[in-house]
């Protein structure tokens, strides 16, 4: 990513309600994350998460950021948002 810093391992996705997750910086790059600001050629509307939805394949639903106002690239690699907070697991991996 342009202009990341060496130490950033954590990519924390915040929402305009202060809802946050991470992800790893380098799940990201291996897996090539979408951003979506819309489907089906329209406008993401405000009931689905504009101005924008982490697409995050792979990972349970609360890794699914809607209403993505923020990104902040860190380097707190144990940084956990508003459910891994509460006890979830911040990896979110889907049951195989």
């Amino acid at each position: 990513m342009a202009g990341a810093k060496p130490e950033a391992v954590t990519v924390i996705f915040g929402s305009v309600d202060g809802y946050t997750t991470s992800l790893p910086f380098q799940t990201i790059r291996e897996k090539s994350l979408i951003l979506a600001y819309g489907a089906n050629g329209l406008d993401l509307p405000p009931a689905m998460g504009y101005p924008f939805i982490v697409v995050a394949e792979e990972k349970l639903g609360y890794k699914w950021a809607r209403w993505v106002n923020s990104i902040t690239l860190s380097d707190d690699a144990d940084y956990r948002g508003y459910w891994e907070q509460a006890g979830y697991s911040n990896e979110a991996e889907l049951p195989r």
